[in-house]
């Protein structure tokens, strides 16, 4: 039974690179052995992982936090997604609320094939709160929320036209004042659309249009 999440891993062609752009939105991030490095969050840890030989940055792996049970691969049927647990948080230091005010993440999307196999993994066997489980016919698509802990697990299914294979698709970074963090980030130069409002009554949005890694990435101002 997991409680919370522990990190995201974000898979890349060079670490000292990707950390040099991504410090731009997010802050210095600190080494953590084997040509990794990482930055702890008030909910997850941010770790960057060099994937050599890669052109592209991708979302790798997300680890959970199970407190009674050793380090494992969590079993994800013949998707398998790389989702993982241990018992205690991997990345040490306090955590912070970063130089551009970004204070966590929001929550992670996953695309998938199989929606109701989700609510067998995530909900049924993992624990996870299931928070939404709607249709969008707008877009063709299922939504579910999954939550645990103080972050959530957004999981997508195109009922038109589905992935072939489950992988996590982009993050959503938690602002408490997204005036300030975005005026932070012109002066980081990092490239931005509008703010606007955000598809939950009362939140604000704006998307990251540069120094995300390539990773599709939101901005939210939580409703006040």
């Amino acid at each position: 039974m997991v409680t919370g999440f522990d990190r995201i891993t974000l898979a890349v062609p060079d670490v000292d690179e990707a950390a040099a752009s991504y410090a731009k939105l997010l802050g210095d991030f600190q080494p953590l052995g084997d040509n990794a490095r990482g930055l702890a969050l008030s909910n997850v840890g941010i770790a960057l992982q060099e994937n050599v030989g890669a052109d592209t940055s991708v979302i790798a792996g997300l680890t959970m936090l199970d407190e009674e049970n050793p380090a494992h691969k969590l079993e994800s049927g013949d998707r398998n997604l790389p989702i993982f647990s241990v018992p205690a948080r991997s990345l040490s230091g306090e955590p912070v609320t970063t130089s551009t005010g970004i204070a966590g993440v929001d929550h992670l999307v996953l695309n998938t094939r199989d929606a109701d196999d989700c609510i067998r993994l995530f909900n049924s066997e993992l624990g996870m709160r299931l928070a939404l489980d709607q249709e969008v016919p707008e877009w063709g698509g299922r939504m579910l929320f999954f939550r645990c802990g103080k972050m959530t697990l957004e999981v997508i299914q195109n009922l038109d036209n589905p992935v072939e294979q489950d992988h996590f698709w982009g993050i959503t970074y938690l602002c408490p004042n997204l005036n300030a963090t975005i005026a932070q980030l012109d002066n980081n130069g990092v490239a931005h659309s509008e703010i606007r409002d955000g598809r939950k009554p009362g939140t604000r949005v704006a998307t990251v249009k540069s120094h995300d890694l390539g990773i599709p990435t939101l901005l939210i101002e939580p409703t006040q």
